[in-house]
């Protein structure tokens, strides 16, 4: 897709694909933001379509929903939490959600691949060529190795590289 072309609307994301998944997508399930990212989650668990993600989406997706869990209970305020919990490690005890939320990513049909060293070096040419910060690159090269060219994200910074249909949600509210 040419970098002045925008995402393409979720809900067209044809049957029988092979997509990638971007943590956000995740993110956006779990906390009940967009119905778009859990109807998609819902045709991967179905076996409409077939969803990969990697090792390094999975803990993003970790950490921002402990993140998140800590300030939705109260538990501490909101701005630099991982900070906050650092100095409060009675609240880190208490955290269990995220754990589950992020378990349950593997009973969604959802296949996830480790980040190989070659992965590691080719993320370096889309940081240089695209201008993608590093999660956004080792995304593309995961996909590159795996051979794949759709993704599912609501981070419109991969529609830079060329060769990749990105399928965003329609629905978020954004700020």
């Amino acid at each position: 897709m040419p970098p002045e072309e925008k995402a393409l609307p979720l809900p067209e994301l044809p049957a029988g694909q092979t997509v990638f998944i971007d943590a956000n997508i995740f993110i956006y399930h779990f906390t009940g933001l967009s119905q778009e990212c859990s109807g998609f989650l819902e045709r991967c668990e179905r076996g409409e379509l077939w969803g990969i993600t990697a090792v390094p989406i999975l803990l993003k997706v970790l950490h921002r929903l402990m993140m998140i869990e800590a300030v939705t209970k109260k538990l501490v305020t909101p701005g630099n939490v991982a900070k906050k919990l650092r100095k409060r490690l009675d609240v880190v005890k208490q955290l269990a959600d995220y754990q589950t939320q992020t378990e349950a990513i593997l009973e969604m049909g959802i296949e996830v691949v480790g980040l190989t060293s070659d992965a590691l070096k080719t993320s370096y040419i889309y940081r240089k060529r695209d201008g993608l910060l590093v999660n956004d690159s080792l995304t593309a090269a995961v996909m590159e190795a795996e051979g794949i060219l759709d993704l599912v994200t609501a981070d419109p910074d991969c529609t830079r590289v060329e060769g990749l249909r990105v399928y965003s949600p329609l629905d978020l509210v954004r700020s």
